[in-house]
């Protein structure tokens, strides 16, 4: 067993090591405006469920040099924000729109997806996308580093509005078909994962 004292070495090796073994991720697309009315959409994979009662997820966004990413500062403006489940059939699309650009060009100019009208918050939704969530922005937390400088934007969101497909979701029995949705996951550098061959374990009792 090898042991490694984190506050030993860098950041980027810690980024390594904790990227590489916390895998897969779940990837947050995310969907904001500018106060221009600017949609800016990106990629996370510091992306997870915090409570169902009520239904909040978390999205970490790391700050590039100190600086707000997009996604946070439009986020936290606006309190307003839009989060799809990636599928198989649009990683190439998602990959297009983790480009930097500067606030005042869409990263949908990158590609050939569309935008759809949300129902509860100003910011659209892509079309393209199975599953994607309404949200309202519950707390912006700053994570800040052992410097005091804040590293990353922890936001919890909200879901107040939940949009599925017909094909991946029973709308009866709140069943989603994972099988339909083909979810793709992040594993480190440039790979992903899909869900190819789940199991099924039963819990004790």
């Amino acid at each position: 067993m090898i042991t490694i004292d984190p506050q030993a070495i860098s950041n980027i090796q810690n980024y390594k090591l904790v990227t590489g073994a916390v895998i897969p991720r779940p990837i947050a697309w995310v969907s904001t405006l500018t106060d221009n009315g600017v949609l800016n959409i990106a990629p996370f994979s510091y992306f997870n469920i915090v409570a169902s009662d009520p239904p909040i997820v978390s999205v970490s966004v790391a700050r590039r040099e100190g600086q707000m990413k997009d996604t946070a500062r439009n986020a936290i403006a606006s309190g307003e924000l839009v989060i799809h489940i990636v599928s198989e059939h649009l990683t190439e699309e998602m990959n297009h729109t983790g480009a930097t650009l500067p606030p005042e060009q869409s990263e949908l100019e990158l590609t050939n997806l569309t935008t759809v009208p949300s129902d509860r918050v100003a910011v659209p939704g892509i079309r393209e996308a199975l599953v994607r969530f309404e949200c309202k922005l519950e707390q912006h937390i700053p994570i800040k580093n052992d410097a005091g400088d804040v590293s990353n934007d922890l936001l919890l969101a909200r879901i107040i509005c939940y949009h599925f497909d017909e094909k991946v979701v029973d709308a009866e029995k709140f069943y989603v078909h994972a099988n339909e949705l083909k979810p793709v996951a992040r594993i480190a550098g440039n790979e992903y994962a899909r869900l190819t061959d789940p199991f099924v374990v039963e819990r004790p009792l």
